[in-house]
C-alpha cells in the first residue's frame, strides 16, 4: 500500500462529510502555516526567543506593518506567545509557545523537502511557462 493511501482515504472520508471550511484542518491551521511569512518567523522563532525588530532583521522582506500582523495572527493561534517587560520603554519579546514547538519537526521535514525540490520544481516551472509561451505564440 503507498505511503499516501492513509491521506486519500482520509480526504475521501472528508468528501463523504461534506466540506466544512471552519471545522476543515486542512483548510484553517494549514493556510496558516502555509502563509507567506509564518514558516519563516517560526523557525527564525525556534532558534530563541526574539524581539520585534530582531525578527525584522531576520526576514528584511516583510514590512513592518505585515510583521505585526503575522505576529498577532501567530499569538491568536496559540503558536508563539509576547512577553512584555516592564522596562523603560516596554520591551516585547517573541517566543514559541509549546504549540509552536510541536509544529517544528512536521515543518522542518516540509523545509527539507522544500530544499531538496527547489531546483525541480524551478526547472518544472521554466518548461511549463517556455510551453505556455509558445503556445501563446503559436496560437496567436
Amino acid at each position: 500500500m503507498p505511503n499516501d493511501a492513509p491521506l486519500a482515504t482520509r480526504f475521501d472520508e472528508w468528501q463523504a462529510q461534506g466540506f466544512d471550511a471552519e471545522a476543515c484542518p486542512v483548510r484553517n491551521v494549514l493556510d496558516r502555516i502555509g502563509d507567506k511569512w509564518t514558516s519563516l518567523l517560526l523557525v527564525a522563532l525556534a532558534a530563541k526567543p526574539r524581539r520585534f525588530s530582531e525578527l525584522h532583521r531576520a526576514v528584511p522582506d516583510i514590512s513592518k506593518r505585515m510583521l505585526t500582523q503575522s505576529l498577532r495572527d501567530l499569538q491568536r493561534d496559540g503558536l508563539i506567545t509576547r512577553h512584555v517587560f516592564p522596562t523603560k520603554p516596554p520591551s516585547v519579546e517573541y517566543r514559541l509557545s509549546p504549540l509552536g514547538q510541536s509544529a517544528m519537526a512536521p515543518l522542518a521535514s516540509l523545509i527539507d523537502w522544500a530544499e531538496r525540490s527547489f531546483a525541480k520544481i524551478k526547472a518544472s516551472r521554466a518548461a511549463f511557462d517556455a510551453a505556455d509561451t509558445s503556445e501563446h505564440v503559436a496560437a496567436a
